[in-house]
């Protein structure tokens, strides 16, 4: 999907992302949600049981970018060790970005 504004292309993403490393514990859904609201992306972010985070974020193109770019190192006190980066169509399903379960 592209859209124009302001006279300028601006291209939208989706990516599903599984980042790995001491995650859990260090508040890393709550900045995710935090770096991602500030972008302007929607989507979600959530623990999962083997210890890793998992995001889906969709938006513009560098927004989405800028997210990825902060996930390799996350918050103070996170260790990331790897993430996983799947791109997807993007879908414009959600209106925020938030926290699951």
């Amino acid at each position: 999907m592209v859209e124009r504004s302001n006279g300028t292309m601006n291209s939208r993403r989706r990516v599903h992302v599984f980042i790995a490393g001491r995650v859990q514990g260090v508040f890393f859904r709550a900045t995710t949600r935090a770096v991602a609201q500030q972008l302007g992306l929607t989507g979600w972010v959530r623990n999962l049981p083997d210890g890793r985070v998992e995001i889906v974020a969709e938006g513009p193109a560098d927004a989405v970018e800028r997210l990825l770019h902060w996930t390799k190192s996350g918050p103070e006190g996170a260790l990331v060790t790897r993430a996983d980066v799947r791109e997807e169509p993007y879908r414009g399903e959600f209106s925020t970005f938030r926290v699951r379960g």
